[in-house]
Parts: structure tokens; sequence; C-alpha cells
């Protein structure tokens, strides 16, 4: 059930980047505040893999773009290595931004149809401030050779020359030419084929392992996640309701809504039983969250207490935490 609090922070222990507390909200068309994401924290080491999950409209990438300041939180805090970005401009908030990349959703539309691909990829190094051409040129050629492209043929052409998963590898060549420390992954293979989807995601596994990145994965997609991630961090309707370890959360969720998110994905086997459960309803609108557990109004074992008391986050096991009143118990019962 989502719900506040910072007990699942884990305070030095070689974190990177640390989001507490954020808030996102935007104006409506008539003034009222749109409640995307409320009073979110969670960290990631250097290094690791944390995947961000939850359904359409839960605020992941609202989450994303704040950390990166596009456009600055509402409140909150973000710690890149210490650093409050909160509050920075101009020159300190680029030079911090180099080290913090992000890969978009859509990987045709955020590349500038008008432009070549050896600009659109050397733009960054521009903009800070490599002002050797050939430099920039060797950078540009030897980056879109390392996530699979030709240089000699891809870099004089336009992105809508291209498949969507070539645009993708641009995609992750722009990020990846500045050098950055951490990437921030939206979604980056929710628009491509699904062959063409683990293609890219061993792209990023590489890329990691080769540059010793640290990821922050977005996706709806929990087989993807649970492949890639070391630890899974489960939103519903702004809030974060369940942290842990990747096998851990697949393996034993505690809260109900990641219980309903697991039994949402299909076996392949034809001769598996039918899953129920499966929730009604739908996330409730940002303009007026519920009181109490934003998920009461779909989850099945929700009391009286749920729509009085908003649930903290807890560690109902070593390591795993939830913000539920009843959590589950081995991922299956209710305790009481």
């Amino acid at each position: 059930m989502a719900g506040s609090g910072t007990a699942h922070l884990r305070d030095g222990l070689d974190v990177v980047l640390s989001i507490r507390n954020l808030t996102v909200e935007y104006a409506g068309r008539k003034g009222e505040r749109v409640h995307a994401v409320s009073d979110v924290s969670f960290d990631v080491r250097r290094g690791e893999t944390v995947g961000l999950v939850g359904e359409s409209g839960c605020g992941k990438s609202s989450v994303a773009k704040a950390i990166l300041q596009l456009p600055p939180p509402t409140s909150g805090s973000v710690l890149l290595d210490g650093t409050e970005m909160i509050g920075l401009g101009g020159s300190a908030l680029r030079n911090h931004r180099r080290r913090l990349q992000m890969i978009f959703q859509d990987p045709i539309s955020s590349l500038n149809p008008l432009r070549k691909v050896k600009d659109i990829v050397a733009e960054g190094l521009r903009i800070h401030g490599y002002a050797d051409e050939k430099e920039i040129r060797e950078r540009t050629l030897d980056m879109l050779e390392r996530v699979g492209l030709d240089p000699d043929t891809a870099s004089d052409r336009r992105p809508h020359e291209f498949s969507g998963g070539q645009c993708q590898r641009i995609s992750i060549a722009r990020a990846m030419v500045l050098d950055p420390e951490i990437v921030i992954c939206d979604e980056p293979v929710s628009a491509l084929d699904v062959s063409v989807q683990a293609q890219i995601v061993n792209l990023l596994e590489e890329m990691k392992a080769r540059y010793e990145l640290t990821l922050v994965f977005i996706a709806h997609d929990l087989a993807v996640v649970k492949n890639v991630s070391d630890r899974v961090v489960v939103m519903y309707s702004g809030k974060v309701c369940e942290v842990a370890d990747s096998d851990e959360l697949f393996g034993a969720p505690a809260h109900p809504y990641t219980r309903a998110l697991i039994d949402a994905v299909p076996e392949p086997d034809p001769d598996a039983p039918v899953r129920t459960g499966a929730l009604d309803g739908d996330i409730p609108s940002p303009l007026a969250p519920p009181s109490g557990c934003r998920f009461r109004t779909r989850c099945p074992a929700a009391q009286e207490v749920c729509a009085n008391v908003e649930p903290q986050m807890r560690e109902v096991r070593p390591g795993h935490f939830a913000a539920c009143h009843f959590p589950l118990e081995d991922g299956v019962g209710l305790s009481r």
C-alpha cells in the first residue's frame, strides 16, 4: 500500500544518488494541483542497477525528470555524491548533468529530425566545452561503433532513416559519449519490438560493465526489470510502496500491489494454471488521491485503518521494506 517514510534508505555504503522526500506537482488546466509524485525516497549505490516499476501514470518518469531538474521538483532533495542538485543553476548544474545522463522512452521523437546523427551525438561534447573538433569527431565515431552502428554509413544520415532500435542505439551513444557515471533509462525498450528489446537490454548491460555505470532502470515490464536490476523500487500513484533486492522481491513480495503486478505477468506455458486476482479499477486520480493508503480503493485486504492512517515504510523482512498495514507473508498470505 502506497505510503511514505525513509526506513529503506542506506546512508553511506557508497551511495552515489539519494532521492529524499521528492514531491512533484503540476498546475492543472483549471488551476488545480496534479500530485504526480508525493514524498518519494530511494537511493542508488555506485555500480548498482535500481529498477523503478509500476503501472503507467504512477509517476516513474516524473521522478526521472525531477532528478535531472527537468523541471526541478516542487520539494525534496536530490543528492549526487553528497551534493544537493536542487537549487543549482548555470554552469554548476551543467557540470553535474554531465555525470547524469538519460535515455528516453521514445527513441525516435527524442532525436532532432533535422540534424545528422554525428551532430546529435556530438552536441553534448560541444555544450560541455570540448573545443577540439578532431577529438569530438573521434569520440563520436568511436561511440557509434561501440553501440553497434557503422559510423561510416550512419554519421551523415538523419533519424528518420533508421529503425526504432537503431534510433535507441543513437540515443545510447548520445548519453554515453560524455562518459557519465549514472544513466537513467526511462522505459528504454517499451516502444521496441520484443526481439529488439533483448538487443538493447544486452547493449545496456555491456555498457554498464565496460564503463562501470550506475543505472536507474524505469519500466512497467517486470520480466525485464527482474533480469537487469539488483534492487527494485515499486511505485503506486506517486508513492513508493515496496523496496527490496530483485530476487527477494520477485520471490516473496510483501505488498499486495506488487503481488498483483507479478501475477499479471503471463506464463510462457500453455499448461500453466490461469492466475486470478487481477486488480479491479484504475489508479486513482492524481488530482484527488485517496486518504490514508492510496492503494486501498483497489486492495482486497483494505480495512478501516487503511483509509485513516497512511502506512509508513518499514522492514518486514531483512532488507525488505513495504508500506502496508497488512503485508503478505512469504508473498502469499496476509498477516494480521
